[in-house]
């Protein structure tokens, strides 16, 4: 929105737009609120009612996007609470039970019309729309910001294939970029699980950086 303050952007886990399958898991998770009976068109407040059901169902589905298939594997795996019951109202696998835990969590912290207009204004977010004018290139040719783009191996809600999307238009733009996948089992979750190698590569762009600026700085001064 302000190219020309921002000096240097790290960017993570991101992309320039929501892809069609993260949206369609966005309006199932809306369709699980407005569903709610309890949602009472968005006036559940002035009614005293909250649609938790509805909200806790959108934050299983959200969640499930944030991991990723070998993680869930790992973690859970085909595991039984309490062995089989053959009963479809119970909740059996140990899966089925950590979604339902995320969900009656997310519930007390999240209000369901702030889930609503937020999922939404992502799907809408399109940065080659609102700023390239369909061109990604055009978007960071506005800017002359030094780029650090970080990317996760295993996340499928913004696949690395996305930053590399950016990073190619970026160096076509003829932005000074760096880029970074790194390898984790933890889907989308991993910039807030695997910080390790994350932290290294942003402590170093930011050095980098400083020290362009400090050296820059110094150039002047002999000149002056």
């Amino acid at each position: 929105m302000y190219p020309e303050v921002v000096e240097s952007a790290v960017v993570i886990a991101a992309t320039a737009s929501c892809s069609a399958q993260n949206i369609a898991f966005d309006a199932v998770g809306r369709n699980a609120i407005i569903s709610d009976p309890n949602w009472e068109n968005g006036e559940y407040l002035e009614k005293g009612k909250t649609p938790s059901k509805g909200l806790s169902i959108a934050r299983m589905i959200g969640h499930i996007t944030y991991l990723s298939s070998k993680s869930m594997d790992m973690k859970f795996g085909r595991k039984l609470i309490n062995g089989k019951t053959y009963d479809v109202d119970n909740i059996e696998f140990e899966v089925e039970s950590y979604l339902g835990y995320q969900g009656e969590k997310f519930v007390n912290r999240f209000d369901a019309n702030s889930y609503l207009y937020i999922t939404k204004a992502m799907d809408y977010f399109d940065l080659t729309e609102k700023y390239g004018n369909g061109d990604l290139k055009e978007v960071f040719r506005k800017t002359n910001s030094k780029f650090l783009f970080i990317s996760f191996s295993t996340d499928w809600l913004f696949p690395p294939s996305e930053s590399l999307e950016m990073v190619s238009a970026a160096l076509a733009a003829g932005r000074d970029v760096s880029y970074i996948n790194i390898e984790s089992i933890n889907g989308h979750d991993s910039f807030l699980i695997d910080t390790e190698i994350e932290s290294k590569a942003i402590r170093a762009f930011l050095e980098a950086t400083l020290q362009e600026k400090q050296n820059k700085k110094e150039k002047v001064y002999e000149k002056g």
